[in-house]
C-alpha cells in the first residue's frame, strides 16, 4: 500500500549517519564515481550516492554546486565523462531519456517544456506512452486505438481536475501562467504512472499562492507510492516536505541526512547556509535572502 511505502521509507531513513553516500536500505537510484567536466572545470565529482525508494529527497547546495548537472546526468539528459548509475538495479548510464520514461523514471524542468501551440489536453495526451495510434500503419485503423485513446483522455482529465487545470483543457499551453505550466508539467509526468519523479526547482518562478498547492501535490505523489527527488533553493520548502536532504558543494556531496540534522551540520553551514541557518529562508531567483526580497 502507498501509505506503507511512505512509513517504510521514513523508518528506513531514521537513524542513518549523515555521511556522504551513506547506504540506504532500499535505494531506487544508485550512482557511482560520476564525473562531469566542462573543459578544465569539474562540475560533478560524486563518489557514491543512493536515493531511498518511497522517500522525498531534496538535492540542495549553493549556486555552482553541480546540482542541476548531476540531475541532468542521472536523468540521461547529459553524458558523464565517467561513472555508472542504476535504476531499480539496472544500469541506465548512457541511456536515452525516453527509454527511462518507459521504465517509470521521469523528470520535469526548471524552465517548463510544455508545447505552447498545443492545447493543455493534447500536452497531457502526449505524455502517455505506448500509444497504438503513434504507429504509422495502425494509425489508419481507428478501431485499433480508439479504446486506448479514450482511456488516455480519461486519465488526463482526472489529472487536470486534480491539478486544478480542467478549465484550461482546451486552451493553448502557451496561454498558461508560469505556475500553471509547472502544474501542467507535473501532471503530464504523472501520465506515465512513474516509480520515480525528478523535479528540477519546482518552486522557481511560482507565486506564493501556488506554492502550497505544489507542496500538497508533491506529498500526494509520494503517498501514492512514487519516489520523489527534487532540486530546490527554497529552504522553507525543503524543511517542510522532504524526508531526506543531500547537500552538494563544488561538485561533491558533502553531507546528507534529515532536514533537521542537515540544517545543523557544520559542513553545510560553512558551505551553504552561513549565518542564516537558524532563520526562515526564502528563495529569490538564484539567491537566498533573509526576510523579504529586495
Amino acid at each position: 500500500m502507498p501509505g506503507d511505502i511512505q512509513t517504510q521509507a521514513v523508518t528506513a531513513l531514521a537513524g542513518l549517519p549523515s555521511d556522504p553516500g551513506v547506504a540506504k536500505p532500499d535505494p531506487i537510484l544508485v550512482a557511482d564515481h560520476v564525473v562531469r567536466r566542462f573543459g578544465g572545470l569539474t562540475a560533478v565529482d560524486v563518489e557514491h550516492a543512493e536515493f531511498q525508494r518511497g522517500a522525498i529527497t531534496a538535492l540542495i547546495g549553493p549556486n555552482g554546486a553541480g546540482k542541476s548537472t548531476f540531475f541532468n546526468l542521472l536523468s540521461c539528459f547529459d553524458k558523464a565523462d565517467n561513472g555508472t548509475w542504476t535504476y531499480n538495479g539496472t544500469e541506465i548510464s548512457g541511456g536515452a531519456p525516453h527509454r527511462l520514461a518507459r521504465k517509470g523514471m521521469v523528470r520535469t524542468f526548471q524552465l517548463t517544456k510544455s508545447l505552447s501551440r498545443m492545447t493543455v489536453m493534447d500536452n497531457m495526451r502526449l505524455g502517455a506512452t505506448d500509444q497504438t495510434g503513434e504507429n504509422m500503419l495502425l494509425s489508419i485503423l481507428p478501431f485499433t486505438w480508439r479504446s486506448q485513446e479514450k482511456e488516455v483522455t480519461q486519465r488526463a482529465t482526472e489529472l487536470l481536475e486534480r491539478f486544478n487545470l480542467a478549465a484550461k483543457a482546451d486552451d493553448f499551453a502557451g496561454s498558461l501562467s508560469g505556475g500553471q505550466r509547472k502544474l501542467l508539467e507535473m501532471a503530464r509526468a504523472l501520465m506515465l504512472r512513474p516509480q520515480l519523479i525528478m523535479l528540477d526547482e519546482p518552486m522557481a518562478g511560482v507565486n506564493p499562492a501556488l506554492k502550497q498547492s505544489l507542496l500538497d501535490h508533491i506529498r500526494d505523489i509520494r503517498e501514492e507510492g512514487t519516489t520523489v527527488l527534487f532540486v530546490e533553493h527554497d529552504m522553507d520548502m525543503v524543511r517542510d516536505v522532504s524526508d531526506w536532504v543531500v547537500v552538494m558543494a563544488q561538485g561533491q556531496i558533502i553531507a546528507e541526512g534529515t532536514p533537521t540534522s542537515v540544517m545543523g551540520d557544520q559542513r553545510v553551514i560553512d558551505a551553504y547556509l552561513g549565518a542564516h541557518h537558524d532563520q526562515q529562508l526564502t528563495a529569490t531567483g538564484e539567491n537566498l535572502t533573509e526576510g523579504n526580497p529586495e
